[in-house]
């Protein structure tokens, strides 16, 4: 399998490096933001003074998939694309709508920072984001800057930030809805309605993903299926040249079935047929952000609100068998002045983020070891952060943060990049920096009736880490390639340890340093107008206490690969993705003390194609895991097989 996917990286690589440079303007989008020169994507998540920043100017790796991506890959789940990005790992308990985690440079899944339109949507009491509660927006695009990012965003930002953003109504106005059928009684759909009325610009759009699903047990014959549903309102409002105000209110809920680990017999520890099992997760999302520009735009300032509500439940036969809820509330000023000449830019950055996470634990059978009351934390965040652009080429940037928890000791991060562009296309880039991860609620204060007990006297994670890169762009940026090698390390990481004589699981903080290091290589190009490339190959080195890390596999890669037809109206994309050979643990000891096993390499080929019979009116269908491939992303769930899908598209 893996020379399968070295082969056709090798070849699509080729073909877009042999092909001439054709020099008429492009008229098809960039499909993926790792770009370079005047077209470079803008990123917003970069920066905390709103503004968008270009891609080549950032000293950190960045990558940006755009809603023509999303839209040619005919993305129905959000991580499945995030497969195609550099660096990022993602986990899987089987069938869509199964928990999903996404690590990035060999971090955990809680390290990783999750906005969705600026507000952070991690679960508070589970410390993370569940990926499997989110599916694809009919516009959207997706962040992702990697790295560690504390020093703008706190706690969780160690191995990086994903933000996922709904388009505005003058991004993508007009109304869109679609709807498509396939395998495994699944039916997806999606509308969209957006404009921009006078000084309102809104955006409102919903989509649905049902499936019967598929078995995930081994040799089970129960299928695990899964109801998500998600709704999302954006409205801007403009008064005045100087007001902006600015709503976001987004609605996500899943109803998954579930399989349960066997606790006894020749199974014990594996995967098994739980008839009546199924999970909820119900979430609501809301900011409102008012910003007012001060002398000619070149100051402002904003003050934001936003809060994160998530409840969880696991259920037996429609009863509670355990839950949770987590909520968050979050105000944030930001006032930033930019300053100097053409040639030379600053901007100077200040913010202050007050914030509060509640928790609390649902129970069927409360008792003296489960509290069902509510805990909380609070947390005051100070952020500097200085930019500055010499001649469009050589851009600077530093920033720090000072954090005062009632919980945890007080933490200061910083970080520090910088990226040059010469004029042969060439493009050099480093970073530095330090993250903080603080105790999620279920490591301090979790419990499991003989099997897990919380530990209150953790202390915070923290990681320190560089990266230096290269980019070379080709034909006027019509390619680009570049590779970035990463290092970093991690210090009071906490993980389960078994003491004897109980064995009873509970978490503490290692002496001992975790170490991440790798290299990333992209490469996308468009050598003609009817033929896109995008490359992506990741080698990660992640090790823990002298031994691997679990769910990050030493090679991941993507190869992408987009024809059009010369008058656009019909499109295929070829994808293959591989996942190299990966260590997990077992809990297949009666004492719950983990045993390490191997996952096999898989290689996961898509295959879709669209045509519009009219320039309103679209029809698509794709094949996912065409050739039926096998596989395990956590241990002992079964992934998805082979399954073929078609439906329609109409834009007004």
């Amino acid at each position: 399998m893996t020379r399968i996917f070295v082969s056709l990286a090798v070849l699509a690589t080729a073909t877009a490096f042999a092909s001439p440079a054709a020099a008429e303007p492009d008229p098809i989008a960039a499909a993926t933001g790792e770009a370079a020169g005047g077209d470079a994507e803008l990123v917003v998540t970069a920066s905390r003074s709103g503004d968008a920043v270009p891609a080549d100017q950032l000293g950190a790796s960045v990558t940006v998939l755009d809603a023509a991506t999303l839209d040619q890959r005919q993305t129905r789940i959000v991580s499945d694309v995030l497969r195609d990005v550099p660096a990022l790992a993602v986990s899987r308990t089987g069938a869509v709508g199964g928990t999903t985690q996404v690590r990035i440079r060999g971090s955990e899944g809680n390290h990783v920072l999750v906005l969705i339109d600026g507000i952070e949507v991690s679960d508070p009491y589970q410390g993370e984001y569940d990926f499997g509660t989110l599916i694809a927006d009919e516009a959207a695009r997706v962040e992702v800057l990697r790295g560690q990012q504390s020093a703008l965003y706190g706690s969780d930002a160690i191995g990086g930030v994903i933000q996922y953003l709904t388009l505005s109504g003058a991004e993508a106005p007009g109304v869109s809805l679609r709807a498509e059928g396939g395998s495994f009684g699944t039916f997806s759909g999606g509308a969209r309605v957006a404009g921009v009325a006078g000084n309102l610009d809104y955006a409102l759009s919903s989509s649905t993903y049902l499936t019967d699903g598929t078995p995930t047990a081994r040799g089970g014959s129960r299928d695990i299926g899964a109801k998500s549903v998600g709704a999302t309102g954006k409205l801007s409002w403009s008064p005045t040249d100087t007001l902006k105000v600015t709503g976001v209110g987004r609605y996500s809920y899943t109803d998954a079935d579930s399989n349960d680990t066997a606790l006894s017999g020749p199974q014990f520890g594996t995967i098994v047929d739980t008839p009546g099992a199924r999970s909820t997760v119900e979430a609501h999302y809301g900011l409102i952000r008012a910003e007012l520009a001060l002398a000619d735009g070149r100051w402002t300032n904003a003050l934001s609100g936003q809060f994160a509500d998530t409840t969880r439940r696991a259920l037996a036969d429609d009863a509670l068998s355990f839950g949770n809820k987590g909520r968050r509330y979050k105000g944030s000023f930001e006032s930033a002045f930019r300053f100097g000449t053409d040639s030379i830019r600053h901007r100077l950055t200040a913010a202050v983020d007050v914030e509060r996470e509640e928790f609390q634990t649902l129970s069927a059978a409360p008792s003296e070891f489960v509290f069902t009351g509510r805990r909380h934390t609070d947390n005051v965040g100070f952020v500097g952060q200085y930019d500055v652009v010499v001649d469009d080429a050589l851009a600077i940037g530093g920033s720090v943060r000072r954090d005062e928890n009632n919980r945890f000791d007080d933490t200061t991060t910083y970080r520090a990049q910088a990226s040059y562009r010469f004029a042969t296309g060439t493009r050099v880039r480093g970073a530095y920096g330090t993250g903080v991860k603080n105790p999620g609620y279920f490591d301090l204060f979790g419990y499991s009736d003989g099997r897990y007990i919380g530990n209150p006297n953790l202390k915070p994670e923290k990681s320190k880490g560089w990266e230096a890169g290269v980019e070379q762009a080709f034909g006027g940026d019509r390619a680009t390639i570049g590779a970035t090698y990463f290092d970093s390390r991690l210090t009071n990481e906490i993980f389960t340890t078994y003491p004897a004589p109980d064995f009873v699981a509970t978490p503490g903080n290692r002496n001992t340093r975790s170490t991440q290091h790798g290299v990333e290589v992209f490469a996308t190009a468009q050598p003609i107008p009817q033929l896109r490339f995008d490359l992506a190959y990741t080698y990660l080195k992640a090790r823990e206490d002298g031994g691997v890390e679990i769910r990050r596999p030493n090679h991941i890669g993507s190869v992408n690969m987009t024809a059009f037809s010369r008058d656009e109206s019909a499109s295929a994309t070829l994808t293959v993705r591989y996942n190299g050979r990966q260590q997990d643990d077992a809990y297949t000891d009666p004492s719950y003390v983990p045993v390490r096993v191997s996952l096999q390499e898989y290689v996961l080929v898509n295959l879709n194609a669209a045509y519009k019979l009219t320039p309103r009116l679209s029809v698509f269908g794709r094949v996912e895991n065409l050739f039926d491939e096998r596989y395990e992303e956590v241990f002992s769930y079964v992934g998805q097989g082979r399954g073929a899908y078609a439906g329609v598209k109409a834009a007004f």
